[in-house]
């Protein structure tokens, strides 16, 4: 399947059909930094004969794996997105993050499918602070939002993905004009499959998008049905709790949760908690302990200082037992907080 190049998409300024798009990409390839290496790399097998296109997952919470996506349930998810957030042909759009994993990739098709006229830029933390132009589109991680609100106004609509958003940045977009939005997905459903708006109306649950319904299986874990963007049901390790037919709020993933002394600790929960009190980047996690099977870790980047303050309103078994400051956080690709790499340094230096 040769996916067809919609009449109106623009890369960088420039108008390409599918003769273009091929130049671009070799050239990308051959004279291009890395980050434009993997826009070539992902342009050719988009455009190449076969039904699929090899994508990795991020690995913020385990080894990156591959995956196989159908282009026809890219190019429905396309489609989605545009109408979701009304953002049809000849629009103005920033794609500024990697190319390497699905949320970069499902950018560049959304807009050689409906004809956007697309930005690329090279992906940082700050990637709206040279923007010459107000872009009507964007997708952003959490950490470009938080480093970018002095210049958010330059995007009309910012959709955040990849990870979670906490109160304190959802509270730092008052006043901005820029409508926030959350979204929930995965590599396997091609990106989102259901939204939130963070501001300027706050939405507390996630909705699913056109024709995806959801279950939870005996666990607890969210069941997707997307016929548009998989061609099976997936079962998540997010646990959930299910408020309607499409309406589910996150408590955090099954293989995060914290086991300490037989109480259950979901560590997105004491993170929500934690977000009202502590403005450095942080996440909790668990360490091995006899006594009580796992305990409650605090990691948190920058320098050691008190913080028993952020305490006050955790539960008795949500109380960290331990608290870690380290210079930097490792980051995935994606600009996510790798956690397995930090704990294992961590671990390895507290021996």
């Amino acid at each position: 399947m040769i996916p067809k190049i919609h009449p109106t998409f623009k890369l960088n300024g420039h108008s390409l059909n599918h003769e273009g798009v091929m130049i671009i990409a070799y050239s990308y390839i051959k004279e291009g930094e890395e980050w434009e290496k993997q826009i070539g790399d992902f342009l050719l097998s988009w455009l190449d004969n076969f039904d699929v296109v090899t994508v990795r997952t991020s690995g913020s919470t385990g080894v990156p794996k591959e995956y196989k996506l159908n282009k026809q349930h890219m190019i429905n998810s396309a489609v989605m997105t545009g109408k979701r957030f009304d953002i049809d042909a000849e629009k103005d759009v920033l794609c500024c993050l990697p190319l390497s994993y699905i949320a970069g990739k499902m950018m560049l098709v959304r807009a050689m499918t409906l004809g956007w006229q697309l930005d690329l830029v090279k992906p940082s933390t700050t990637p709206l602070e040279k923007a010459t132009k107000r872009y009507d589109f964007t997708a952003m991680s959490p950490l470009q939002l938080a480093k970018s609100l002095d210049n958010i106004y330059k995007t009309r609509k910012v959709i955040i993905g990849g990870g979670a958003v906490s109160q304190k940045l959802v509270n730092d977009l008052n006043g901005k004009h820029t409508r926030a939005y959350h979204t929930y997905g995965m590599t396997e459903t091609a990106s989102h499959i259901a939204v939130r708006e963070l501001y300027p109306t706050y939405e507390e649950f996630y909705s699913t998008v056109e024709n995806v319904t959801i279950e939870q299986d005996e666990e607890g874990k969210l069941i997707v049905h997307a016929p548009d963007f998989a061609y099976t049901s997936l079962t998540t390790n997010d646990l959930v709790e299910i408020i309607d037919h499409n309406q589910f709020r996150v408590l955090g993933r099954v293989d995060d949760v914290i086991n300490t002394g037989s109480v259950k600790v979901h560590p997105v929960q004491v993170e929500e908690k934690l977000a009202q009190h502590i403005t450095e980047s942080f996440f909790v996690s668990s360490k091995a302990d006899e006594e009580l099977g796992q305990k409650v870790i605090l990691v948190i980047e920058g320098e050691e200082k008190e913080i028993q303050h952020a305490f006050k309103k955790l539960g008795k078994f949500e109380v960290p037992k331990e608290i870690y400051f380290v210079n930097q956080f490792n980051l995935t690709h994606t600009g996510k907080i790798d956690k397995r790499t930090t704990l294992e340094k961590i671990f390895s230096e507290n021996r």
